[in-house]
């Protein structure tokens, strides 16, 4: 699930990207080019409300382009994207 903030006073969005808590099983991160693909810098952790999530502010009007990575290597793309190509999926905000 994606869910993308109103606009606040300085022209960001909060972006929440959010999985159910154990599929897959493991830890998994969101890697983009919002944060250099780095798997270390957004990784989702566990909410009370069952899920696991991470939050990245963008500029409002921006396209991310982005992936999850879970252990194992494990790379998927988020069924809510706008759309997915060979690199990714991307999402306006």
């Amino acid at each position: 699930m994606i869910k993308v903030s109103k606009p606040v006073r300085n022209g960001s969005v909060r972006v929440t990207f959010a999985l159910p808590a154990n599929e897959p099983p493991g830890a998994v991160s969101l890697v983009g080019d919002f944060n250099n693909w780095d798997p270390f810098a957004h990784p989702l952790r566990k909410r009370s409300n069952g899920t696991r999530s991470t939050v990245v502010s963008a500029p409002s009007g921006s396209t991310l382009r982005f992936r999850y990575l879970a252990e194992g290597g494990l790379w998927f793309d988020d069924d809510g994207a706008q759309a997915v190509d060979g690199h990714g999926a991307i999402i306006s905000v």
